[in-house]
Parts: C-alpha cells; structure tokens; sequence
C-alpha cells in the first residue's frame, strides 16, 4: 500500500513545485492505487531523512499529531472544563473567568485539571488519525485527481482528505471524550479515568461510551475540515502577499511563525463553524438517555451559542499551537516539508494557448 502511496506521491502537486515533469501515465501496476507515472527525480531529497509519501514520512507524522494534539488539550484542561460547564449549567457558571474562580473556590485547584487523562489518552488518538491520516488522504485523492485538478481544486481536496481523516479520528476519541465530559460535568460521577470509563460501560455498555459520536462527528468534521483547508490557504496567502522573501528564503524559524499566525487564524473559523456541535456533546453526555435532537431541543439556539468567546480563545490558541508543534516534529525529525503548491506547468502551457494568463 505505501509503495503505492510514494509512487502517487513523486507525481503529487504537494511533493514540490520543482518536480520532475510527467510526460505520462504508465499502466497501473498490480495492487496499485493508482496509474504511476514515470519520474527521474531522486526518491529521497538532500537533507530529509525520508522519501515523502514513504511508511516512515506517514507514521512520523501522526506521532506529530499524538503530540500536537494530546499535548495542546491537556495543557488547557481547565479552560475546557469551564466551557463545558458553562454549557451545562449557565446559571452557575455564567463566563470563563467567573467559572475559574468558582470552581477554584468550591474544588480547589485540583479540580481544574479534572478530566485531564482521558483529554491525553482522547486527543493523542484522534491527533494520530487526524495529521496522520490527512496526509495519506491528500496523497491519495491527489493522486486520484491527477496534477493540475489537484492543483486547481486543491481547496476542495484539502477538504476531502481532512473529512476523510477526522472520521476515523473521532472513532479514537469518542469514549474518552464521553468519560471526560462526565467528570468534567457531573458532580460524583468519578474523579479519575480508571473510575469513570468502566462506570459508564458496565451502566450503558458500548452504546454509553459511542453515544456522542454522531454529534462528536458533526463537531469534529466541520471543525477539521476548515481547519486544515483554511490553514493551508492562509500560509500559501501569507508566502504570496506578506513574507517579503520567497519560502525557499525564510529559514526555519521564520517558517514556524507562518506556520503559528496561519494556525491562530484557522483556529478562529474553526470554533465559529463547530461550536453548536460541541454544545450539544457536552448537553448529551451529561444527560444520561438523551439523543441529540433532544439535547439541542432543550439548549435551544441560544444555547448552542453560549461559550463561543471562551472557545474561539480556546481553540486559536489550541489549533496554532497544534500547528506549531506538528510543523516543528517535521523539522526535528528532518521530514519533507513541501512549499504551497504552485501551478503545474502542462496546466500553465494550457491556460497561456486559451489566453487565460
């Protein structure tokens, strides 16, 4: 499979703007995914410790998700569990600030790091299958699509693959998600992960710990969905209308700092976008035996809104720092880090004979 992938990959607009032209595409080979096509460019680049599109360039990359995500939800464990109890109870709670402080008043401050071993175990899962899957779906469906619709549509493929990736994500997350919710939310349920994950399963088996998942599902894809597409148009903005010098110029350090301002600005659209999703999770899982439609009945449109200025806070934070720590896992592990992708050249040659350019 992933010899196939790396085959895909040399030919992927998001290898390098500097590939190799293919002048066409060789049989399939068997058990491809694709028809390969035939390139003379060295497998692995000077400088990389891998070939992109390789086993090791895609398990390196989810171990940078299990980091960039687990690490980055656990080190704001009680700004969340503040914003879901806000969502909960409002009366009691009213805003971020004066729900710190009452929790703080009330539990003490080891109550506000409540619900941080299943956000570690959750989110260190779902981060592997949401970078880690994203790549593989991108090389793929890009592959699929050819060069230049890649290139063209690269939008709508950047939305594709990261869909794609948070599926399987939120199937990692979801009963640590629900275990979290209900020590964050619920007074006596159960202070640790070991006492809460098998309280919820032997009460309500399997179905108490996936319940969230539709809505998880409907909170998580939005969110990643313009999360990554958002990200990877405003770093190719940012090359093209701010940085002063080409990428290929900016050193390591001066590329995190893109890498961290198109982070913050994706994470802001991704709160606004996901925000009622994650409302009703936390209404759900903290009402036992209710569905979705029923929760979001009773939060009411209101509701569903309540907590947005502490999210997007929370998430532009959360979603530049993912950024950061994954793009810095690419560098210290030297892996290939394609520029934004730049117009083919078939595709170039064509739209200058239509008297498009």
């Amino acid at each position: 499979m992933f010899s196939s992938l790396r085959e895909v990959a040399k030919c992927n607009p998001f290898f390098s703007p500097f590939q190799a032209h293919c002048d066409g595409r060789a049989p399939a080979k068997d058990g491809a995914l694709v028809p390969t096509r035939n390139l003379g460019a060295a497998a692995i680049k000077e400088g990389d410790s891998c070939e992109f599109g390789s086993a090791k360039y895609y398990a390196l990359c989810g171990f940078g998700g299990i980091l960039s995500c687990g690490l980055t939800h656990t080190a704001i464990v009680p700004l969340d569990l503040v914003k879901c109890r806000i969502q909960v109870d409002p009366t009691k709670y009213k805003n971020l600030i004066f729900g710190l402080r009452l929790t703080f008043k009330e539990e003490g401050a080891r109550a506000l790091a409540k619900g941080w071993a299943p956000t570690f175990v959750g989110y260190s899962l779902q981060g592997l299958g949401k970078f880690g899957f994203y790549e593989v779906f991108k090389v793929f469906y890009g592959g699929l699509m050819g060069e230049e619709y890649s290139y063209t549509y690269r939008t709508s493929l950047y939305l594709a693959a990261s869909a794609s990736a948070e599926f399987f994500a939120d199937i990692l997350l979801a009963p640590w998600e629900a275990t979290k919710v209900r020590i964050q939310t619920m007074p006596g349920f159960a202070n640790t992960l070991r006492e809460g994950l098998p309280k919820i399963y032997n009460a309500e088996g399997i179905n108490g710990l996936y319940k969230g998942l539709p809505p998880l599902w409907m909170r998580q894809i939005p969110y990643t969905m313009m999360k990554f597409a958002c990200f990877e148009r405003t770093v190719e903005a940012l090359y093209k209308y701010v940085v002063p010098k080409p990428r290929a110029d900016c050193n390591k350090g001066e590329q995190l700092v893109v890498t961290f301002v198109a982070g913050y600005i994706a994470g802001v659209f991704c709160a606004i976008v996901s925000h009622p999703a994650d409302s009703v999770v936390s209404k759900l899982n903290n009402d036992k035996g209710s569905t979705a439609m029923e929760a979001a009945r009773a939060l009411g449109m209101k509701g569903l809104w309540r907590g947005l200025g502490a999210r997007i806070i929370m998430i532009g934070t959360l979603t530049a720092l993912q950024w950061f720590i994954y793009d810095s896992v690419k560098v210290v592990f030297r892996l290939p880090r394609p520029p934004p992708p730049e117009m083919p050249e078939s595709l170039r040659l064509k739209l200058e004979a239509a008297g498009k350019l």
